[in-house]
């Protein structure tokens, strides 16, 4: 493998794999750039194919499927997989014992699930406990990726194949609702074109084996008004197969770190993604399972995990093997500061849009025709957020959990 490039040579710091802080800095963009609305593009433009397709992956799948902003959520967990292993072995060479470490998996795990309820319960009446969103996922897997990392990888292919498949068999065997069940009742329509017979029945739209244990969980907690339904669909319970992808991040990390050849690593990447792209839409078609993000079904986990390790086999390739690092530096600059990123999009980003119209009005961002005003107004947005991650950067402030 050749030498690393000094900071003095490339701009960016020395020692780091830099391909990791591109790839993860290209989700928060993903991330943070839905304030472009291309949505209401599309709608001022319906026949423009161009806006259609901008605006499908800029957006969720209703229910089973895939867009690129779907690929979000998995590509950030599958990340936290992929710097354990460097994580620890930093750890290690400080000379910090295995007590120590997994205290620090705790505490940031507690972390990662109160900053997620915190963010969530921004402008509520109350706290929003709710634990579906990204940053509480990855907080209720962390330690057990944590102790999972300790293992051998073949003990840790094993640990991802029983997750599941036991996560596969609770929801099959969990019943399906009766005849006389009121999909109406918890936000499903009666016509809805995402309703599945036979196996698949068992991972429908909130009435499966996760949405039963929120409505008994989430109602522990202080709320409102009693919980009977989330309106996407998601559920407390996919951190489980959260882990999953998380642990396919671990084996990519290992690889890495494994000092093989870039053409060994890629390939073992690019069949990696290859095998979890062909089994995830293998139990979708098949009928055994299907790949639903919002429920994080085992076939998401496989069909997702194949679209992560192709990623990062691109990003490898690009960034890190060629040396073609110049046009990335935008997104190392996001990447290294991710959680400071999520941070911001979730709590300034209404303020900065009010700023901008209190002190410019809405005439320069209408130059383009009034269609464009939220196009126009989310590009100086992201601006804006990129000149305060710039910033840190320059002065070395990184936010770490």
């Amino acid at each position: 493998m050749p030498p690393p490039l000094s900071a003095n040579q490339t701009g960016f710091p020395a020692g780091r794999l830099m391909s990791v802080d591109v790839y993860r800095g290209f989700v928060m963009f993903l991330m943070a750039a839905e304030i472009l609305q291309f949505d209401h593009l599309h709608e001022s433009f319906p026949d423009s194919g161009f806006w259609a397709f901008l605006a499908h992956h800029q957006s969720h799948v209703a229910w089973a499927g895939c867009s690129l902003h779907d690929l979000i959520q998995p590509s950030f967990s599958f990340l936290v997989g992929v710097a354990l292993p460097y994580s620890m072995a930093s750890r290690v060479t400080l000379g910090h014992s295995f007590g120590q470490q997994f205290g620090r998996a705790l505490r940031r795990s507690l972390i990662l699930i109160l900053l997620g309820i915190f963010l969530r319960s921004t402008h509520a009446e109350q706290t929003n406990f709710t634990f579906e969103d990204t940053l509480t996922q990855i907080g209720l897997g962390y330690p057990f990726l944590f102790l999972i990392g300790q293992t051998k990888p073949r003990t840790t292919w094993i640990a991802f194949g029983l997750i599941l498949f036991v996560y596969w068999l609770a929801f099959v065997l969990y019943p399906t609702p009766g005849l006389d069940f009121d999909y109406s009742a918890v936000n499903v329509p009666a016509d809805w074109p995402e309703m599945y017979t036979g196996l698949m029945a068992h991972f429908n739209k909130n009435s499966n084996l996760a949405w039963a244990f929120d409505t008994w969980f989430l109602n522990l907690f202080p709320r409102t008004k009693p919980f009977l339904f989330n309106g996407g669909g998601y559920t407390t319970l996919s951190f489980i197969p959260t882990l999953g992808t998380m642990l396919l991040g671990l084996q990519a990390g290992r690889v890495l770190r494994s000092g093989e050849t870039h053409r060994a690593m890629l390939t073992w990447f690019l069949v990696a993604g290859a095998i979890g792209l062909a089994s995830g839409v293998l139990l979708h078609v098949s009928g055994i399972c299907p790949v639903v993000k919002r429920i994080w079904t085992p076939a998401w986990v496989l069909f997702s995990g194949g679209w992560c390790f192709w990623l990062l086999a691109f990003f490898y390739y690009v960034v890190d093997v060629t040396g073609r690092r110049g046009w990335a530096f935008p997104l190392v600059v996001v990447g290294m500061n991710s959680i400071a990123i999520y941070c911001l999009v979730h709590l300034i980003d209404r303020f900065i849009v009010t700023s901008l119209y209190t002190h410019f009005g809405h005439g320069p961002f209408q130059v383009l025709g009034p269609a464009y005003e939220q196009l126009l107004i989310g590009i100086v947005t992201l601006g804006v957020f990129y000149l305060i991650l710039r910033w840190m950067y320059n002065r070395k402030l990184f936010i770490r959990i």
